[in-house]
């Protein structure tokens, strides 16, 4: 078990987190850059004393500022994977990983990181510098490198960023089994919710110090308890008045004009969600007639092919945005400028406090 407590100061705002990670659990952190995520893991590992705080891992009492107790960052056996992985470039891959190997000598050296590397998948490898391997390999690599010193837990800085779109999807889902069965509390930072989603056990949404909302990840994405928790899981956010209806629904009178339909129960000022694959884009006349008691008539911005999805932005009197296939889009001949209606649910529309 990992577990962290602190207070710090950081700029404009205060680091406050108080967490635990199972010693077989991943908690992946996600927010915004200089939300704090990247502190937490150097306080962990010692690297930044906290104005207060307490980390304790295994058993062993690493920090607690109000016994003056604070273990030096190499007593602390924290495996730790940089953003840009930090690896010697002039080393082979086995050399990289025994880097982090104590009391082993000669054959026995590259026997034991040999094996690490093959853990990974990635042993053939062995005797190939940083250079020749590609961005994800180099990820396996410096995550053996750390678990070769048996660390008590295992950081993870913005795994992924250093590497290429086309290359980020495959090395998380690589990343993804590397952390499987491993049996060292994990703790994980990100910027991206997805990411976060994937490759942790729970995630954890971080804003300005403080981890505003924790839970599965289907938990959070589908349950977010603040406007920002919603935003950053991808979810369309507009602000309104809301106010119960006769049938037991509620209405909201959105900032701006227009007005939707939820079947939360909410009062006064609120967020309503809706995540863009659930907003269905029609032509303005068009007569097809739907189930769905929301629909706004909204300027197309742009039209953004992802995959076999397209993502069109839309302008009404909040910013919307719709995510559908590309089939539909050459169907709609969408164009920037033009009108269209879209239309979603009402059991689509989650409603949050403001």
């Amino acid at each position: 078990m990992l577990a962290v407590r602190a207070t710090a100061r950081l700029g404009a705002f205060d680091l406050d987190v108080d967490l635990a990670v199972p010693v077989d659990g991943c908690l992946a952190l996600a927010g915004p850059s200089g939300a704090g995520k990247s502190t937490i893991l150097r306080i962990v590992a010692g690297i930044l004393r906290p104005d207060r705080g307490r980390v304790e891992c295994g058993g062993e009492l690493w920090l607690d500022t109000a016994r003056g107790v604070d273990t030096p960052p190499e007593a602390r056996r924290c495996g730790y994977v940089f953003q840009d992985f930090a690896l010697f470039p002039h080393l082979s891959a086995w050399q990289n990983v025994a880097f982090g190997l104590r009391g082993v000598r000669g054959r026995e050296r590259r026997a034991q990181a040999v094996e690490l590397l093959g853990r990974f998948g990635i042993a053939d490898h062995a005797d190939e510098r940083p250079a020749t391997l590609s961005g994800g390999e180099r990820q396996r690599v410096a995550v053996a490198r750390a678990l070769a010193l048996e660390p008590s837990a295992l950081l993870l800085d913005e795994p992924l960023s250093a590497l290429d779109s086309r290359t980020r999807a495959r090395a998380a889902r690589e990343l993804k089994r590397t952390l499987t069965g491993i049996d060292v509390p994990t703790l994980l930072v990100t910027h991206d919710f997805g990411e976060a989603a994937l490759m942790g056990d729970e995630v954890g949404v971080i804003d300005a110090g403080r981890i505003v909302q924790r839970g599965s990840p289907g938990e959070v994405a589908a349950a977010p308890a603040t406007a920002f928790v919603a935003d950053f899981t991808g979810a369309v956010v507009l602000t309104g008045t809301a106010h119960p209806v006769a049938d037991g629904t509620t209405a909201v009178e959105l900032d701006g004009g227009g007005r939707i339909i939820s079947l939360d129960v909410a009062s006064g000022p609120v967020a309503a969600t809706v995540f863009p694959w659930e907003v269905v884009l029609e032509p303005v006349d068009g007569r097809h007639p739907t189930s769905a008691q929301n629909r706004i008539v909204a300027e197309i911005l742009s039209a953004t092919a992802v995959g076999n999805r397209v993502r069109v932005a839309l302008a009404a009197s909040q910013p919307l945005m719709a995510e559908i296939s590309a089939t539909a889009a050459a169907e709609l001949h969408l164009q920037p400028g033009a009108r269209i209606a879209a239309s979603w649910k009402a059991a689509a529309t989650r409603l949050v406090a403001l």
